[in-house]
Parts: structure tokens; sequence; C-alpha cells
């Protein structure tokens, strides 16, 4: 059967379908624009209509989009503000959408929800590392908004240093939704040398959001297969670069980045060269020229395939700045080691895969500070599942 929201859409109930799809998702038209899909792969349109047509799955993200772009005013549509409070006090630290989607769905059950973050607005990674070009921030005021006209408690601008100083506060529950803040650092040798030209692909992309970067140099190297990376890439462009290289360590098909994102750097004009490890950054006076690069290409061994070196002659590749997109890492230099909260051996947060709980009861964890770098979809569905967790436990049921 069709969703009812795509039959709602094909009738132009535009509002309709953007409520249908806002109970859910929380942000349709920030997924419209950024979703990576993972259900268009699973589209059952390919199994049930005629195979030699190749259908193409429904474009499903696409038409979230659609139905934001073109809703209207829903604002009389949202529901309202609680007309009491119910005594339960809930800290929400970290303003992306994990945490903004258990405000909205705790706040119209009485629930005072209060927002912390270091960011003077709401949106997390949403707001910080996502380009303009591919989401407005007109957008993503708007679908924030619609969480804040709830009237949760905001502390922007105010970074929590410590979780032991928060359960002293004495929350009835608290969610960390942090994200994976952290990028992941090659630590190659030449990086210290040449370190003015080589940045952290997120925290290079979070500066140019806030406008404290505005240029980049003529020949760009991005390292990294992933959408940061695309992101990253194409922002170079829009910076004045004029030779920018993705340089992945994989094949093309084993990328991470979508297959449209990689589509759409090279329709800049972007390549993507393949199967090269970084190895080395070369310098003069202290100046970064240059990548050394080791040839790679899978083998079998013990029924498994393996990147390895292909024994031939290294390659290397000139430029003016590095852009490292190579993944992303939690960071929990604020929650101390001695309060009750179990950390596993990648130093992760012991959480509840259902419940979303840490080992401390009234700690809730989700999205990337639950289980790692995923994407938002992923992070809406944990906060759903951590509210309904919440108010259970708070109403002392299971």
């Amino acid at each position: 059967p069709v969703p009812e929201y795509i039959r709602l859409i094909a009738a132009g109930r535009y509002a309709d379908a953007f409520m249908i799809n806002w109970k859910s998702n929380v942000f349709p038209g920030i997924l419209g624009r950024t979703c990576d899909r993972p259900c268009e792969p699973a589209c059952r349109r390919g199994r049930v209509e005629d195979a030699q047509a190749k259908p193409e799955p429904v474009a499903i993200c696409r038409l979230k989009r659609v139905a934001a772009d073109n809703k209207g005013d829903v604002e009389a549509r949202m529901p309202p503000k609680a007309a009491k409070r119910n005594g339960k006090r809930v800290a929400c630290i970290g303003a992306g959408p994990a945490s903004l989607t258990v405000a909205r769905d705790l706040l119209p059950l009485g629930y005072e929800v209060h927002i912390f973050d270091a960011e003077e607005k709401g949106g997390g990674m949403i707001r910080t590392q996502i380009p303009r070009f591919r989401l407005p921030e007109s957008v993503i005021d708007e679908e924030v908004g619609f969480v804040l006209r709830l009237e949760p408690v905001t502390h922007f601008g105010k970074r929590v240093g410590s979780l032991k100083a928060m359960l002293a506060e004495g929350w009835d529950a608290i969610f960390v939704g942090t994200g994976a803040p952290r990028g992941r650092d090659l630590k190659l040798p030449g990086q210290e040398e040449a370190k003015a030209n080589i940045h952290i692909g997120i925290d290079w992309l979070s500066n140019v959001s806030f406008e404290h970067i505005d240029k980049i140099g003529k020949r760009v190297i991005v390292l990294g297969g992933g959408n940061t990376a695309m992101d990253c890439c194409r922002t170079s462009r829009r910076l004045g670069g004029e030779d920018v290289k993705v340089i992945v360590r994989s094949g093309f098909e084993e990328m991470k980045a979508s297959p449209w994102e990689k589509e759409d750097a090279q329709h800049e004009g972007i390549p993507i060269l393949n199967f090269l490890n970084p190895r080395e950054f070369t310098h003069e006076s202290g100046k970064l020229t240059g990548v050394w690069f080791t040839k790679m290409h899978w083998v079998e061994k013990d029924g498994r395939r393996k990147l390895e070196p292909t024994g031939e002659p290294d390659v290397h590749y000139e430029c003016d700045d590095v852009l490292m997109a190579v993944g992303q890492e939690n960071a929990f230099p604020w929650i101390e080691r001695d309060i009750g909260l179990a950390f596993d051996k990648w130093d992760m947060p012991v959480v509840d895969p259902v419940t979303f709980q840490s080992t401390i009861k009234n700690v809730f964890f989700g999205g990337d500070a639950a289980f790692g770098p995923k994407n938002i979809i992923w992070a809406v569905a944990h906060g759903h599942d951590a509210a309904v967790s919440i108010d259970l436990m708070l109403q002392g049921q299971d």
C-alpha cells in the first residue's frame, strides 16, 4: 500500500502530508534535503513492479521536501503548549536532533524541559556542519522553531562541563544528545610542521558556517569518502578552491558517501581518486606543499577482503590545504568516571539498546552520543524512544 502522506502529496494536500511526516520525523524539511535515504534502497517498488522496466525506488526523501516546501502556514495545527506542568524536570544536554525530539515529545505531556547547548542557536550538527547551499538556515530556523514554540527553557551559549554537577542539581531525568563532536585525526608525519593548512573537516565546516572562514587555497585535497568529505570538497569550490580533489583509501563503490553526493561533487568538476592511502604530509619552511600516498588494492585473506599496498611507487599530490574527513569520534571529557556510569572498551557509555537508559537509571543517551555516528533520522528515532522511556520511568512504570 502507498503510505498515506504520499497519497496526500499526490492529491496536493501538502499541509496534511507534512503533519503526518512531522509527527514521526520532526524535521521533514531538513531531512528532505539532507537524509542519506536508508529507506530507498529497501523500497519494495523494485520487487513488485516489472523488473525489465528497472523501476526506481519511490523518492521518499524528496517527497518530504515537497510537502515541507509547499505546506503553507501550519502553526495552528501544531500541538498546544501543556496546560499545566506535571512537576517533573528533564534536562537535555545538546540541542541537536535527538535532544530536540525528546523535548518535542515530552513538553506537551507537561514536563518542564531544559535544553543546554554551547552554541547560541538550537540545531546541533544540522546547523553547524551542513553547508548552507544544501540546507538554508531559514529551514533550520523554522523546524527548530516548531519545537521551541512549545516553550522549553533554553540555555543556549552554555556548555555543560560536568555530568556530576548536573546530577547534583536534582533533575528527574537527563538526556545526553551531544552527538559525535570530534573529527578523527590522522596524525601523520609532517602534520605538526604544516598544521596551519591541515584542517579537521567537521571543525572546518563549522567555522565556515559561523563565517570564521571565508576562503581556502586554490589547490585542496579532501581526505575521506563519506558525506562530510563531499560537503568539504563542494564547500571548498565555493570558497575559491580551483583544483579540488577527493582522495580515498578504498574503492569508489566502498565509499560511505551517498551515490547522489558523489555525483553532485563530480558534476562540479571534482575528481574522486581511489585506492590511495595518505602516508605523509610534505612541507617547506612551515608551509604545506603536498601529500604522499601509498597505492592500495583489495586482496583475499582467510576468506575476507582486505586493503593492502600494491607495492607500486608512492605518488605525491601538491596542495595548499588539506581537509581531513575520515570519520568522527565521540568525546566525553565532561563525564566523570567516578559517578557510576559504565563505559565500554571503546570508551562509549553502556546504553540499553531498547530503552536508551545508561547504568545511572535517570540518565539516558541517544543519537550519535549513544552508539556512534550515523545520521539524522537515526537520532530522531532515538529521541522518540528515549522520550517514551523517560515518561514511563517518571510514571513509575517499566
